[in-house]
């Protein structure tokens, strides 16, 4: 799993991309944490099939939202109500509580409720499509055969592959082999 999109709701998206990344509630539980959703040791018993189905209805209507974002184009009506129903949620509660060493660190009060998860993931896709400087940044990755979508926020905005180490390497070693097939030919 990757979580450099620059947003949570666009690393939601990424689940989808190449394979589908959340197939169960163990993957769903490694998101969750890896996204900042949880903090660290925070015990996601109740994490099966119905988060699951869920989140991955969340992913679909914030993939539909930010595609129709990026085209210009109209936003499906249905899947704004959606994410606006559910980002209108109480988002998780944090509490500072003290670690074995004395430090203090973050975890949820009151349980973790799938819906004050989702909550917070689609507020965050509210808060990216209403954002106008947030939405100039959103980008489409122009890695051949990539599907990504990330926020550009490197200097100038002129980056062009969600991941500079992953397609846009493949991109540099394309564009390599290509040049030393032409200068073979020749």
């Amino acid at each position: 799993m990757r979580f450099d999109s620059g947003r949570v709701c666009l690393d939601l998206v990424a689940t989808f991309t190449p394979h589908e990344g959340i197939r169960d509630g163990d993957e769903l539980r490694l998101w969750l944490a890896g996204a900042g959703l949880v903090p660290d040791r925070t015990p996601l018993a109740r994490v099966g099939p119905d988060w699951v189905a869920a989140f991955r209805v969340l992913r679909a209507d914030v993939e539909s939202l930010v595609r129709a974002e990026l085209a210009g184009a109209e936003p499906d009506e249905g899947a704004l109500a959606r994410v606006n129903a559910l980002a209108a949620g109480p988002p998780p509660g944090l509490c500072a509580v003290r670690d074995r060493e004395g430090h203090l660190v973050r975890e949820l009060c009151g349980g973790v409720e799938c819906g004050a998860l989702l909550a917070a993931v689609a507020r965050d896709a509210v808060e990216l499509l209403t954002d106008p400087g947030d939405r100039a940044l959103l980008r489409a990755c122009a890695g051949d055969g990539c599907t990504r979508v990330y926020l550009d926020t490197s200097r100038g905005h002129r980056r062009r592959w969600c991941s500079s180490e992953l397609c846009g390497n493949r991109e540099r070693v394309a564009r390599h082999r290509r040049r030393a097939l032409a200068s073979g030919s020749r």
